[in-house]
């Protein structure tokens, strides 16, 4: 199966060898790698153990797989998931660095697609000669892999935020984006109000749902807290940044008590349960998606992370983007989608068509939130209280 999928990308991709390299074409074709990693790994899950042709080739070829269940299912998903982050690993290890077009490693990050397609394949395959025991740790220490790309992932959409408002407010946009400044900040306080209302409604509908009641009410108190530091005439930090921030962590908090397992019975929604109706796959699709594409935006964010700030357009060599940034986020997202699809932990049955489900994902998205929070606090109140330093 990962032969197959990956010499198709290789003759998808092959031609781009013999033109130039093409960079910007070349992020493109690193999502595709990623994609296809996310593909094999859910079919790995959800239907590589109810393959018996499967498990028999499994036990035939590969060793470590005692009866084909410690290469499929959870297990599975772990092994494609090394293999991936092995796969950008390398290319960070390889690209880090690169300042100029010039470099040859910039060929090799935009370029030479038949020997990375054929890197790609091997690396998919290699993970199920690995004994399970290492297949394990390596679960673990995806873990804080997945955390580090969640805090990276946050940190971009809080700079994105800042320029969405700086670009709004910049002399060439101020008088014809006034109106849809306040229209927006207006809204996305309406939006975060109307749905801590309807979670209290769904999510908390009996006095002995006390959890729910307590992340609903701490999201309306951070909001508060918000609001209240961005308005402050030192801070001045206006309502559209908060507005938009109080939107972001109202969806995490919704997120996180929609990924309550059956058990939480506070939940009144309808959730993943693996009967794979429409509402359950299309679901599915969009969080199958919605990884990917936080993925690659991340990726090529480098800016958000950079410590001077340079201007990269000030010498015609300078390269469009951080391959080595690009490459470990790729890398970091490949222990982030194991963590979905395995609930953050290895040991846990997961049902079809599902991602991200039990009281781990609860957490992990619940404690997300609140650093969303305070790091959005600090970056308002952090010019007040170092007043040495320049944040510019």
């Amino acid at each position: 199966m990962c032969v197959t999928v990956g010499c198709l990308a290789a003759s998808c991709i092959c031609r781009s060898c013999i033109a130039a390299p093409n960079r910007m074409v070349a992020r493109y074709i690193y999502g595709i790698f990623f994609l296809l990693c996310n593909l094999l790994a859910w079919m790995a899950r959800d239907y590589g153990s109810s393959s018996k042709n499967l498990n028999r080739a499994l036990v035939h070829y590969f060793k470590s797989c005692r009866g084909g269940f410690e290469c499929l299912g959870s297990d599975g998903v772990l092994r494609l998931s090394f293999g991936c982050f092995i796969f950008f690993l390398l290319m960070y290890l390889t690209t880090v660095g690169t300042s100029s077009t010039n470099d040859i490693r910039d060929a090799w990050h935009a370029g030479w697609w038949p020997i990375k397609s054929l890197l790609w394949v091997a690396l998919m395959v290699v993970p199920f000669l690995i004994p399970s025991s290492f297949i394990q740790y390596y679960g673990e220490i995806a873990r804080f892999g997945a955390g580090i790309f969640l805090m990276i992932q946050l940190l971009s959409v809080i700079n994105f935020i800042y320029f969405w408002n700086e670009d709004w407010l910049s002399e060439r946009n101020e008088h014809c984006c006034r109106m849809p400044m306040v229209i927006t900040s207006i809204l996305s306080y309406v939006v975060s109000l109307f749905a801590n209302v309807v979670m209290y409604i769904w999510f908390a509908p009996y006095f002995s749902c006390k959890l729910n009641i307590f992340f609903i009410t701490w999201t309306l108190v951070l909001i508060l807290l918000m609001t209240t530091i961005s308005l402050h005439s030192k801070v001045n930090a206006g309502l559209l940044t908060s507005g938009i921030m109080t939107v972001y962590v109202v969806f995490l908090c919704w997120s996180a008590i929609m990924s309550e397992p059956d058990s939480a019975v506070c939940n009144t929604q309808p959730r993943q349960t693996g009967k794979g109706d429409w509402l359950t796959i299309v679901e599915f699709a969009v969080g199958f998606c919605a990884i990917v594409l936080a993925t690659f935006t991340t990726g090529t964010d480098s800016k958000s992370f950079s410590i001077t700030r340079k201007d990269w357009s000030e010498m015609h060599s300078n390269v469009p983007y951080s391959y080595g940034f690009f490459h470990f986020v790729f890398a970091m997202g490949a222990m982030y989608f194991a963590m979905l699809f395995v609930g953050w932990s290895p040991h846990q049955t997961m049902h079809k068509w599902s991602m991200d489900v039990g009281w781990t994902s609860v957490w992990v998205k619940v404690v997300n939130e609140w650093i969303a929070a305070a790091v959005y606090v600090w970056t308002m109140i952090a010019p007040l209280v170092l007043k040495n330093r320049d944040f510019s």
